[in-house]
């Protein structure tokens, strides 16, 4: 099923997983992507920021996505295809959507600088995957140094229909989600869906702004799908006494560079990868940071007890 912009609820975003020796290690996206079905997510998104994507050659990028795809049953498929030119943007996005991605992700390339450029940018790359493919826009100006307004947001959203949603990853970004539900009421923006990202640092308020869910990575993608329930029935107080007893692991998961390092470090104690590794260059977690992981793991656990996270143990195969 295609993307639309009624998406809502959490979509895990999925590291790439790697043998020790930097080979695609294909077995554990399989464990991965049934591990997130098994959780609840409703939808998956590959070949992020976090999924090392720069590293992949074109060969390897589409193995990745179309390996996802073919994995998931129930879940909605996202697949990043940025890329410094159309030529491979549009064929990784064939790909993926023939392999049935439910959609593309388009982050912008860090050289953009005016509101002209930003929009007649998404414009292009809009025209070059095609006007049947759903994609999201994704607005990380911490990362990618570009800045985009709720205006030109707005005005790349009703310039491109198959823009069905944002990935927003602002911060300070409270006041942009607010500013872009009021274009809404106000008639001047069609119908988006917002999910939410950087590490899900702000998920709570967020989600109380008018988000319709996470887009991010964490290590317990649980935690993000309860905070998603929790606000949309109401139930304020427990989704913030959930969030604040994950946010210093949240907080220590989401350092520039080391990061990733943790969150796969994490996921390898839970059995759903085998391991930990990155794709060189890539940073290593070292023994110091391991320790002080497992002391905010045990303390996330006095409150959920799915931090309780024994002996590491080997991915399922």
């Amino acid at each position: 099923m295609k993307l639309t912009a009624d998406a809502k609820g959490t979509f895990a975003i999925a590291p790439t997983p790697f043998h020790d020796d930097g080979r695609i290690d294909e077995r554990s996206i399989d464990r991965l992507t049934d591990f997130y079905e098994e959780v609840g997510c409703d939808g998956v998104t590959v070949l992020g920021i976090l999924g090392e994507a720069p590293k992949l050659d074109a060969a390897e990028a589409e193995q990745v996505a179309v390996r996802f795809v073919k994995r998931a049953k129930t879940m909605q498929v996202i697949v990043g295809v940025s890329a410094p030119g159309f030529a491979t943007m549009r064929s990784l996005t064939k790909a993926s959507m023939e392999a049935g991605a439910a959609g593309v992700m388009i982050a912008p390339p860090p050289s953009l600088r005016t509101d002209d450029q930003i929009i007649g940018y998404y414009k292009q790359a809009a025209e070059a995957i095609g006007p049947d493919v759903p994609w999201v826009l994704q607005d990380y100006p911490l990362t990618l140094s570009v800045v985009f307004t709720p205006a030109v947001i707005r005005k790349i959203v009703t310039d491109n229909p198959n823009c069905v949603m944002l990935k927003h990853e602002d911060w300070p970004g409270l006041e942009k989600i607010s500013t872009l539900r009021n274009f809404q009421k106000d008639g001047s923006l069609r119908p988006l869906s917002i999910l939410c990202g950087n590490g899900g640092l702000f998920l709570d308020f967020e989600m109380e702004r008018g988000a319709d869910g996470a887009m991010t990575g964490y290590a317990f993608p649980e935690l993000l799908i309860d905070v998603v329930r929790l606000s949309k029935e109401g139930k304020r107080d427990a989704a913030h006494d959930l969030f604040d007893a994950h946010l210093p692991l949240i907080r220590y998961e989401q350092q520039p560079g080391a990061g990733l390092a943790v969150r796969k470090y994490v996921l390898q104690k839970r059995g759903i990868i085998a391991s930990s590794a990155q794709r060189k260059p890539g940073a290593t977690i070292t023994p110091a940071a391991k320790a002080e992981v497992e002391y905010l793991l045990s303390r996330v656990a006095r409150v959920d007890k799915r931090a309780n996270l024994g002996p590491q143990s080997s991915a399922a195969g």
